[in-house]
């Protein structure tokens, strides 16, 4: 049957719009992205197999254009509409944090820092410069590694605090594993970081790793002083 004949409440376009999105299961989001069905299947049809075959929302958004294009349903208007959506979505939860603003509290940056760097498939180094009362001149990744780990250059990181004429920082970079738990590599190049920066009067105040589902400072949990 097709999803217009179905009850206007359990339609998942008719559904958002008289409960809000966070009533919606993924596939009934997905669905209302995907649009139309094929024959014989609907739109949740579509979106219940793709999520079957991909394992979860996030392998699929994640998915290469190759793999998405032998999907039924699924070419490359809607590829280039899911990017594009995605990219919104990334530029909207990149502005909580506008330039010139105050970060109070570490939870702060840590929520700015999951939506940057949480979905990376590989490693991100990256940096949030800071002046002296903490407000937020620039955020900058870095570096890019493969899945297990990035090359951090502390003479780059210098380089860009003296460009944001910076006199704080905090340094962050992502798990593709999902477990934020600090590895000792994490740790040293943090306190190589912090001895090299303080050499031009950058403060490190902070690192925090970026998991699947919650980040970890290191100065919070003991693993580096300031």
């Amino acid at each position: 049957m097709a999803i217009r004949n179905w009850p206007t409440e359990e339609r998942p376009r008719e559904k958002l719009l008289l409960r809000g999105p966070k009533h919606l299961s993924d596939a009934e989001l997905l669905a209302i992205f995907l649009n139309t069905g094929v024959h014989g299947k609907t739109a949740l049809d579509l979106a219940r197999e793709l999520l079957g075959q991909f394992g979860s929302l996030k392998k699929l958004l994640n998915s290469s254009p190759e793999a998405l294009f032998k999907q039924r349903g699924f070419g490359k208007a809607k590829y280039a509409a899911l990017k594009a959506a995605l990219e919104l979505g990334q530029r909207y939860l990149g502005e909580t944090i506008p330039l010139g603003e105050k970060i109070n509290s570490s939870q702060q940056a840590k929520r700015f820092l999951a939506h940057r760097l949480r979905d990376y498939p590989h490693e991100v180094f990256a940096c949030l410069f800071l002046n002296t009362h903490h407000c937020l001149l620039g955020f900058e990744e870095l570096f890019h590694g493969t899945i297990n780990e990035s090359n951090v250059y502390p003479r780059e990181v210098v380089k860009r605090g003296l460009a944001y004429n910076a006199a704080k920082v905090i340094l962050a970079h992502n798990h593709p594993s999902g477990n934020p738990i600090p590895s000792q590599a994490d740790c040293d190049i943090t306190h190589l970081l912090k001895q090299t920066l303080a050499l031009v009067e950058i403060n490190v105040i902070d690192h925090i790793i970026v998991g699947h589902h919650d980040c970890l400072s290191l100065v919070e949990t003991g693993y580096v002083t300031t």
